[in-house]
């Protein structure tokens, strides 16, 4: 494990698409996604990076991909197997890259929850509903859900992801596609969180995304329940009525609410401990669910 984090990679001859936390590369025939170690909070990147917070999320990928058994895009993570240009050095995408199928992304957000957190518990609060999903009454913050709850959003290219109702998404992508999104992305959250509740771990809400192959097929792209795409909580502090301790970037969002930062300006760089303490968290996260050693 490393004590540098690894903000960006390149390519000789490529010109990668930057996400939040991703470095995205076309090889023509499949796509190389390479998990940095950036870490983004308010909608913006930050600019010191959590050591190894990519590996954690790649690895955990790869697991859930094998664990799940669902169709995916997942090729391989061996970089020795992957099309690099000759002569490069394979170090910095060790343990971090992921070679995957070309899908045509459906461009909605698949938001499943199992609990009542985050915009979905201020949604209640106003009208009683999550993305025009009827609740009961007296649900309080972190309620466990009757059952999980299909809550989808837009994607967005800059700021916040906009959440919509089946109806929006049903007009958006179309009826069959809308209720494919729905009965995968519910039965994938109901195997995992089942799964990871055995490990120890609450997985309250998560977001999938998918693709239609070449073939037409929908098939589970991206990531699947990691820190940075779920809430996990940890099964033996659970208390409802209140924000719940988890395993992800809380460490960082509650410094930088305290730290006088305007949220408008570039943000201050992270403290050493705070960037170690969510380094600690990811690795626990990801070591408690696959019962494996990071790589």
């Amino acid at each position: 494990m490393s004590n540098t984090a690894v903000l960006q990679t390149s390519l000789p001859g490529y010109n990668p698409k930057r996400g939040k936390v991703r470095d995205i590369y076309d090889l023509g025939d499949a796509i190389l996604l390479v998990s940095t170690d950036r870490i983004s909070a308010f909608d913006w990147i930050l600019p010191t990076g959590i050591p190894d917070k990519g590996k954690v999320l790649n690895q955990m990928a790869e697991f859930w991909f094998k664990t799940l058994g669902v169709k995916n895009h997942m090729i391989t993570t061996n970089v020795d197997e992957m099309p690099f240009p000759q002569g490069v050095d394979l170090e910095p995408f060790r343990g971090r890259s992921l070679l995957c199928k070309k899908t045509k992304v459906v461009p909605i957000e698949c938001v499943v929850r199992g609990y009542l957190s985050g915009s979905g518990w201020k949604e209640y609060q106003n009208n009683g509903k999550v993305c025009g999903v009827e609740l009961p009454e007296g649900l309080v913050e972190s309620s466990k859900l009757p059952q999980p709850i299909f809550t989808p959003s837009t994607k967005e290219e800059t700021g916040h992801d906009i959440n919509v109702t089946f109806e929006e998404t049903a007009q958006r992508v179309g009826l069959d596609v809308a209720q494919q999104l729905a009965e995968k992305s519910l039965d994938i959250f109901q195997r995992g969180s089942e799964y990871a509740l055995k490990r120890g771990i609450i997985v309250a809400d998560t977001k999938f995304e998918f693709g239609h192959t070449a073939e037409g097929e929908l098939i589970l792209i991206d990531e699947a329940l990691t820190p940075d795409s779920s809430r996990f909580w940890p099964a033996d502090r659970y208390e409802p009525g209140k924000g719940q301790p988890s395993f992800d970037k809380q460490f960082v969002r509650d410094w930088l609410l305290q730290s006088g930062w305007d949220r408008n300006s570039i943000p201050p760089q992270l403290p050493e401990d705070i960037v170690e303490k969510t380094r600690e968290k990811y690795i626990e996260a990801f070591e408690l669910l696959s019962g494996q050693k990071l790589q």
